[in-house]
C-alpha cells in the first residue's frame, strides 16, 4: 500500500498564492506518476496537474496552465503544487494521487486539503 498525506491548504484572497504538499510513504516503488485532482462543491472531481516520477514534462488542465506548477522531491517522496494568481473558481478540495504502475490507475489517494479563494 501507499499512503499519501496532503498539507498546505487554507484560505487566501484572489490573486494570492498557496503551496500544497503531498508526502508519500509505503510501497512507493509501485507508483510511476503523481497527480493533483480537485473537487469543488457540487461538481465532479477533475484532474489538475500530473508528473512522471521518472522525468518528463509535467502536464496541466487548461484552466491552471501558467498559474500552477507541479514538482517533485524524489528524495523526500514528496510532490508539490505551487498555485499562483488564485481565483475564486479554484476553490475546492485538492487531492493528491499516485498511479499504480501495474494497473495504470490512480489507485492511491490522500485525504484531501481544502483550498478556499475569497473575492
Amino acid at each position: 500500500q501507499v499512503q499519501l498525506v496532503e498539507s498546505g491548504g487554507g484560505l487566501v484572497q484572489a490573486g494570492g498564492s498557496l503551496r500544497l504538499s503531498c508526502a508519500a510513504s509505503g510501497r512507493t516503488f509501485n507508483t510511476d506518476n503523481m497527480a493533483w485532482f480537485r473537487q469543488a462543491l457540487g461538481k465532479e472531481r477533475e484532474f489538475v496537474a500530473g508528473v512522471s516520477l521518472s522525468g518528463g514534462n509535467p502536464y496541466y488542465t487548461d484552466s491552471v496552465k501558467g498559474r500552477f506548477t507541479i514538482s517533485t522531491d524524489n528524495a523526500r517522496n514528496t510532490v508539490y503544487l505551487q498555485m499562483n494568481s488564485l481565483k475564486p473558481e479554484d476553490t475546492a478540495i485538492y487531492y493528491c494521487a499516485a498511479r499504480n504502475r501495474l494497473t495504470t490507475q490512480y489507485d492511491y489517494w490522500g485525504q484531501g486539503t481544502q483550498v478556499t479563494v475569497s473575492t
